[in-house]
């Protein structure tokens, strides 16, 4: 094989997830950086090729070894999960939720097998996911735990903003709790060889604060000092260039020009929305978006991880109009973290 094998999961079926995989495997560029695997149940794919116009020829088979990987075909290794009929598109269902989690389950099988060199998901719906069953709130959790990994973070990129979380899926009151010192440790060391294994020979990290002024020598909260200041002095200890606590509303700006080539964030919006800032672009005329640009990477698997950084977008599911762009970026991003076989590891 001379270019890495990527499984790409369909996602939720009533979504868009099948038709901007479509989307994106009509692109030469796809083609220049893997060999794609669709992993999916072909029935979705075929609706999503009828949907969307597209001239790509379906082929299947049972696993990726048994693909052959041809531009202007759509390679599928059929999971065949919805015997009973596709789930209707734009609705949350169960059906839809199981055949996302199966997608996923497969897809990290082959990737643990060595069958496949990275996986890159296409969105699910967290409420269909809940409905079928499955006890993890969303992705990162899924791969943390279908690869027993230690110790995971999420973080988000978009040209030269590359965040990572301390926590994700919580309440805003938890995620407060969740700032302790050896998470952040944790979270920026991670971060530090995902910047590595993106080609960052040596990177400059900041650490940003958790409240207004980055606590403001403990005016507005202590955990700075308590919790990030410790950290941060542990990872300059530790030989790592870092800076923080920074005030959140002043780092991911310089970030964003230049001068950190990554950020941990506290919490879920602390980081994705300055990312989505950067990467997505409102039409107001079409009402919608017209750009959404940004990747979601896992940090910390034995396996290499990367998706789409948007949602299922039920409303526009079918019409054959949603972007590929943050799907065409994910598995760019996976593409050169396959290639250089730079898999970051979890903390021992």
């Amino acid at each position: 094989m001379d270019k890495p094998r990527l499984g790409i999961t369909m996602g939720d079926a009533a979504g868009i997830g099948p038709e901007i995989i479509v989307r994106a495997l009509e692109q030469p560029c796809v083609w220049e950086a893997c060999h794609p695997v669709v992993v999916a149940d072909a029935r979705a794919m075929a609706r999503a090729l009828a949907q969307t116009g597209s001239a790509l020829a379906m082929v299947t088979a049972d696993a990726p070894k048994d693909l052959v990987y041809v531009p202007g075909t759509l390679p599928v290794a059929d999971i065949a999960c919805f015997d009973e009929g596709l789930p209707a598109q734009g609705v949350v269902s169960a059906r839809a939720g199981a055949g996302a989690y199966s997608a996923i389950a497969h897809a990290i099988d082959w990737a643990l097998s060595g069958a496949l060199d990275a996986c890159v998901t296409a969105p699910l719906n967290k409420q269909a996911l809940h409905a079928s069953g499955c006890p993890y709130p969303g992705h990162t959790e899924i791969f943390t735990a279908l690869c027993h990994a230690q110790d995971t973070c999420m973080m988000l990129a978009e040209g030269q903003l590359r965040v990572a979380h301390v926590s994700t899926h919580r309440s805003l009151r938890a995620a407060c709790d969740a700032v302790q010192k050896a998470r952040v440790v944790r979270v920026a060391e991670l971060l530090f060889d995902a910047c590595r294994a993106l080609g960052v020979s040596h990177p400059h990290l900041a650490v940003a604060g958790l409240n207004p002024h980055a606590g403001e020598d403990g005016l507005f909260g202590d955990e700075e000092i308590k919790q990030i200041a410790p950290a941060v002095a542990a990872l300059r200890a530790g030989g790592m260039d870092v800076e923080g606590p920074i005030p959140p509303d002043t780092v991911f700006a310089a970030a964003l020009g230049g001068k950190y080539d990554g950020v941990v964030a506290m919490y879920h919006d602390q980081g994705h929305i300055p990312v989505k800032v950067a990467g997505f672009t409102y039409d107001q005329a079409a009402g919608g978006f017209g750009g959404v640009r940004g990747v979601n990477i896992t940090l910390g698997l034995p396996i290499i991880r990367t998706s789409v950084d948007h949602g299922t977008a039920f409303d526009v599911a079918g019409k054959g109009v949603a972007s590929s762009e943050s799907l065409v970026e994910a598995i760019g991003y996976a593409a050169r973290m396959a290639a250089c076989k730079a898999q970051v590891k979890p903390i021992e």
